[in-house]
């Protein structure tokens, strides 16, 4: 397991392994390396706000949450 599930080594550093095998340092990098198609925005290092930048998906996003903070991932 490696990247976005991390490495499971205890050791941090390497956590953020890209698909082609180098280490970023920061989460936009990090997370723009694992776009996986063109449609998706690049990530500015600049945060942004997912909730009025992706309102549609607000209802979708809700549900998934609800499933994590539920009791099966207690």
């Amino acid at each position: 397991v490696r990247g976005l599930c991390g490495t499971y080594n205890w050791d941090q550093r390497d956590d953020f392994a890209t698909p082609v095998g180098d280490v970023e340092a920061g989460v936009t990098a990090f997370a723009n390396k694992y776009r996986v198609s063109s449609e998706c925005p690049v990530l500015s290092p600049v945060p942004f706000e997912p909730c009025s930048t992706y309102a549609p998906r607000r209802e979708l996003a809700a549900a998934a949450c609800a499933i994590l903070h539920g009791a099966s991932f207690q």
